[in-house]
């Protein structure tokens, strides 16, 4: 019996499965390996943290990711609702539910209560890639609304897992999925389809057993139709059938439809294939060129100028200060002045990684300024990372008392 492509399925399935459900608990560099951190407004991907303050980062690539996908669809079709698709996992996953109600209450007892537990399973791994895992149980213990929320998602998300399971299933793909509905603009007369091929149809049996292995009820036979989801279990179907006569599979993937073979350039692959390398070479420069902290400086205006005794100039300032990196960082503070020479206190400051922004008082003291020369006079506040090899500068006014 031919099952090549229902056993790549299923095995591919599995790891999809075992991915989504555990990486949450990946952690890299104390950090989970991909997670949207509500509390800090944080994007987590594979050690690398990315602020609000980076959000271009992340919209270039919502653009890499849009145009990827429209490129990869022109190219192979749906293999991705076939093979990858969380939806599609899911349902083979509870293959056991199909079709319970037909048999008897106790069936029917089974397959709910496995439902259950596989949507709050599914349900309380996808809180994880917006609350860390490891945080859940001390947010859970000390209550509040944090943890109502907490909650009450998990609850909410496991509903509506558990209605999909129950309600939709194959029936989202062929009707609900906008994918489904995008692939008739996507597709042309070269795109990776599963396909009858018309030139033998004497050859069918009219055993229908592509019908039946369908897992959305479409007859193959009858041309593309969107509700396939390129799966192949028809393709194992009428392999297995054809082969008891020595004969190819009447079924099968094919880049195009059989005998329609065109000529000319691809316009949709090439357009959104050139736009798609762009983006990922934009992204890639954005992610290596990105700061790893970021700095304000504010004026202290209720301290007034204090003015010593050797003639130099006090101000006060604050820097907010962001660790947007994987590690802690320990910044050095410098300054240059419009005129006269300017020391820094402190002149170094230490940054824990993931923390929100840290305000540091400064001390800016001025010195060598004479009455004759012009003010105001400008601060040129930089702050460098040795381990990163980045440095921040900023501008500030420095106030010089009246008397001066």
């Amino acid at each position: 019996m031919s099952n090549k492509f229902h056993r790549l399925r299923r095995f591919s399935g599995a790891v999809l499965l075992f991915i989504l459900i555990s990486l949450p608990f990946l952690r890299i560099h104390g950090e989970s390996a991909f997670r949207f951190d509500i509390p800090s407004l944080r994007l987590l991907i594979f050690g690398t943290e990315i602020w609000l303050a980076d959000f271009f980062i992340i919209l270039i690539a919502v653009i890499f990711l849009t145009f990827l996908t429209i490129f990869t669809t022109t190219i192979f079709g749906r293999l991705w609702c076939g093979w990858l698709c969380p939806q599609t996992v899911l349902v083979d996953v509870t293959n056991f539910m199909a079709g319970a109600w037909e048999r008897g209450p106790a069936a029917r007892a089974v397959a709910v209560s496995a439902g259950m537990m596989v949507s709050a399973v599914i349900a309380a791994s996808l809180i994880g890639y917006f609350v860390s895992p490891y945080d859940l149980p001390s947010l859970l213990h000390t209550g509040g609304i944090p943890a109502k929320i907490a909650v009450g998602s998990w609850l909410a998300l496991s509903v509506i897992v558990f209605l999909d399971l129950i309600a939709l299933r194959r029936g989202f793909c062929a009707t609900v999925c906008p994918y489904a509905k995008l692939q008739s603009v996507l597709f042309d007369d070269r795109t990776l389809v599963v396909a009858f091929d018309p030139r033998r149809a004497e050859e069918c049996m009219q055993c229908n057993a592509c019908v039946k292995a369908c897992p959305v009820g479409i007859d193959i036979r009858k041309g593309p139709q969107m509700a396939c989801i390129h799966c192949a279990e028809c393709v194992d179907a009428c392999t297995e059938r054809m082969a008891r006569r020595d004969r190819k599979s009447l079924v099968r993937y094919s880049f195009g439809l059989f005998g329609e073979r065109a000529t000319g350039i691809r316009v949709n692959p090439l357009i959104t294939g050139i736009i798609t390398s762009i983006s990922l070479v934009f992204l890639v420069y954005l992610s290596i060129s990105r700061m790893p902290f970021d700095m304000n400086v504010h004026m202290n205006y209720a301290e007034a100028p204090v003015m010593r005794t050797n003639g130099s100039v006090t101000n006060t300032y604050t820097l907010s200060l962001r660790n947007m990196g994987t590690s802690d960082l320990e910044l050095y503070l410098s300054a240059a002045a419009s005129a006269g020479t300017v020391l820094v206190s402190p002149d170094a400051v230490l940054l824990r990684r993931g923390t929100d922004i840290t305000r540091v008082p400064v001390s800016m003291t001025l010195n060598g300024v004479s009455n004759e020369e012009k003010r105001p006079v400008t601060i040129t506040l930089t702050v460098r990372s040795r381990q990163a090899n980045k440095s921040i500068t900023k501008t500030a006014y420095f106030m010089m008392p009246k008397k001066y």
